[in-house]
């Protein structure tokens, strides 16, 4: 196996991990818990399972862990394509890396408020509910302001993956496509937030088919050699 090959493998070990444990999360977790508009029966749901919630915390922590090491090997993989961009996307994922982990510590809030420490007895259940579900907000609102790196991320890896030779442009269009998506959601959030986009769940789901078939032809294909790539491309 020569050594594009490895690296490819290793970078779609760590974008499955990423894909995984947010997964888990948000879609296993959050779902079973989180009550939308009654802050009692989440703050309920936390406390009853507290021991869910600090997993679907963790998870949401290693994956953001994952996402570095991806990093590294999406650097290693692409930098021979062009290196300042290769730079760039690494910025951007660490940057999405460093607001997502900030915004953790409104989720877990969430559970200190449900915790009954005894400073917590100045405040009415009522209120513990209420400040509960605030910190949740927050943290739905800081996931959305991470969206920006994350579109500016899958930017450049695009770019990247159309212009290498060895990995199929396709991907690269997709993934640019889902870049752009996220990008105009996070405006969207943020500017015009009673303008729903009913294009948006579609190009989610570009993004998401673009994302699962790279991971899918890191893992089991891998990247051409680039020596045949060159001479396909001559």
């Amino acid at each position: 196996m020569n050594s594009n090959k490895k690296t490819a493998r290793i970078a779609g070990f760590w974008y499955l991990l990423v894909a995984v444990f947010p997964v888990f999360s948000v879609m296993v977790v959050e779902a079973k818990l989180y009550v939308p508009g009654n802050a009692a029966a989440t703050a309920n749901n936390i406390l009853a399972s507290a021991g869910l919630f600090r997993l679907g915390f963790v998870s949401s922590l290693l994956g953001q862990i994952c996402f570095l090491f991806l990093a590294h090997a999406l650097y290693k993989l692409l930098k021979s394509v062009d290196k300042d961009l290769a730079r760039l996307m690494v910025i951007f994922i660490v940057a999405s890396v460093s607001v997502t982990y900030l915004n953790m510590l409104n989720q877990f809030a969430s559970i200190r408020l449900s915790s009954g420490a005894g400073y917590l007895s100045a405040f009415e259940p009522a209120q513990l509910h209420a400040l509960a579900m605030m910190f949740l907000e927050m943290h739905k609102y800081g996931n959305s302001s991470a969206l920006i790196f994350y579109g500016l991320w899958l930017f450049p890896l695009g770019l990247l993956i159309f212009r290498s030779g060895f990995i199929p442009k396709a991907l690269g269009v997709l993934l640019i496509l889902g870049s752009l998506g996220d990008l105009i959601e996070f405006f969207r959030i943020f500017l015009f937030p009673n303008v729903k986009l009913t294009i948006y769940p579609l190009w989610l789901a570009v993004a998401a088919v673009a994302q699962v078939s790279f991971i899918l032809w890191l893992l089991v294909k891998g990247v051409k050699d680039q020596k045949s790539a060159q001479v396909e491309a001559s």
